[in-house]
């Protein structure tokens, strides 16, 4: 076995900013002089040309490269090429996204690599009058608003049917079912359901396997092949967890053996108290608990959580009502916090990661803001101002900028500066959700259902056509929106309004 001090050397060198010289280097001591290293239930990789082997868990696959996660936490990268076949293929099973390997898989909330830009290199240009082709609507998918997680030709999603929380499997390209499967129950109490009940989440595939999360806190594992239910837990009774007031809505983060989730703590005197399970970390075969994290978080509100590889390790990002903190991924410890004290009533979009700098936007007049993490995992405000007020319709980062609805509507943001580049407000587009797909954004207007695709261009504001989704659902509370994100994958566009679930061909 590889000495720890060699070991820690080779990681700190795969942190720093790599030459080809050094990266040359850090792939070859990888594999040189390592039999397998302790790291319990990693999976065992091997070197294409040298036939050497190392155990690691894969962290993410992008650009052509691999990060592995090595046994004492740290990180290192090396070409996919170097790794044998049968690896390369495990690595596009796990839907590590179309640039590692030409792997076309949306496996959880926001895609395989969390930017919510679909690996489609392109789709069509301009929709025609009354939009594009539809090609099947699937009737069943209950009451809710989960998105699609697809894998392997098979779209999974959630839904409450007859107050049953349920997990759904369909065929992509026809819509037809594959199976149903209950994990527990959806009496539409214990959670604000004014708005309507069901799923708020988007199940997670991974490994062969399905996570889902439901309102009340029930976290599930499931076969992906038949919906047999392995384990489950729930993030209020097992944890002493607090959801928002519209119940639990992150989607499970499933990274490495781990399933991360953030039950959450309890708020007196409008002060958050101190929650010993905060966020946790499960074992992803058996949901044993792995670690906690204890701080003053509040409520769970709404966000998903967010991996970040940076100095020289791995952290988890959790945005809270009223701060954002960092995580050890290998222990819960916090490392570091940044308070979002204008955040209220609901924090929901996702926060965005890249390179030291976290991006955080939420409603209710409360606007947005970047910090940066040093190197000492210190944070500093870049800057902060009120031009995304992004209610729960997402934000999409593409090169140097941000696109979203805010209360001026359909926006362009300076990602460096904060500063407005153009917005765009109309009847169509009003307020909504959004993804990426080529250089084209698809715009859902929450209110009508107008489906609006647009330049994903900081130049200016350009429409290419829209179409209101037809049938909408009958059954959506009063008071409901269409708030599911659109999907785009392999040539198609999955749009849902309650338990009626669309799919369009968008396809070049």
């Amino acid at each position: 076995m590889l000495p720890v001090a060699k070991l820690d050397f080779l990681c700190q060198i795969s942190a720093m900013k790599k030459s080809p010289f050094y990266a040359a280097v850090t792939i070859a001591a990888l594999f040189t002089g390592i039999g397998t290293l302790s790291l319990l239930e990693a999976r065992t990789w091997t070197d294409a040309k040298s036939g050497k082997k190392i155990e690691a868990d894969l962290v993410k696959a992008e650009g052509g490269k691999v990060t592995l996660k090595l046994a004492n936490g740290r990180t290192a990268e090396l070409n996919l090429e170097r790794l044998s076949q049968a690896d390369q293929d495990f690595i596009k099973s796990q839907g590590a996204g179309e640039s590692s390997g030409g792997s076309n898989e949306w496996p959880q909330w926001r895609g395989a690599n969390g930017s919510n830009i679909s690996p489609d290199k392109a789709i069509s240009k301009s929709w025609p009058e009354g939009g594009p082709k539809l090609l099947w609507v699937y009737k069943d998918g209950g009451q809710g608003y989960s998105g699609p997680s697809i894998v392997n030709g098979t779209l999974y999603t959630m839904g409450s049917r007859d107050g049953k929380l349920m997990v759904i499997a369909l065929n992509a390209d026809s819509g037809e079912e594959i199976w149903a499967s209950e994990i527990g129950e959806d009496d539409e109490k214990g959670y604000n359901a004014g708005w309507g009940g069901g799923s708020r989440s988007t199940p997670t595939w991974n490994d062969g396997h399905v996570y889902a999360l439901g309102p009340k806190g029930t976290l599930a594992c499931l076969n992906a092949e038949d919906g047999k239910k392995i384990w489950d837990k729930n993030l209020s009774t097992d944890f002493g967890g607090k959801a928002g007031g519209w119940g639990y809505s992150e989607s499970p983060f499933v990274d490495g053996d781990l399933v991360i989730v953030a039950p959450g703590g309890s708020v007196k005197e409008k002060k958050a108290e101190m929650a010993e399970s905060a966020i946790v970390a499960l074992n992803k075969k058996t949901g044993a608990t792995k670690w906690k994290s204890s701080l003053e978080s509040g409520l769970a509100e709404y966000a998903s959580i967010v991996p970040a590889d940076l100095n020289g390790g791995r952290q988890y990002i959790k945005f809270f009502q009223t701060k954002v903190v960092g995580v050890d991924s290998t222990n819960g410890k916090v490392l570091w916090e940044s308070e979002w004290p204008r955040g209220k009533t609901a924090v929901i979009p996702t926060p965005i990661y890249n390179n030291q700098e976290v991006y955080i936007s939420s409603g209710y007049g409360a606007g947005g803001k970047m910090f940066k993490i040093g190197s000492d995992n210190s944070v500093s405000d870049v800057w902060d101002n009120k031009v995304m007020q992004n209610h729960h319709g997402g934000v999409i980062k593409i090169g140097d900028y941000v696109y979203g609805f805010s209360n001026k509507g359909l926006i362009c943001q300076d990602w460096k500066t904060g500063e407005e580049v153009w917005a765009q407000k109309d009847r169509q587009l009003m307020k909504g959700a959004i993804t990426a797909a080529g250089d084209k954004l698809i715009c859902v207007n929450e209110g009508d259902g107008t489906v609006t695709l647009v330049d994903a261009t900081s130049k200016g504001f350009e429409s290419h056509g829209s179409f209101k989704l037809e049938p909408q659902s009958e059954n959506r509370n009063p008071k409901g929106r269409i708030w599911t994100h659109p999907v785009v994958l392999n040539g198609k566009l999955y749009l849902r309004d309650q338990e009626l679930i669309h799919c369009y061909d968008v396809s070049p």
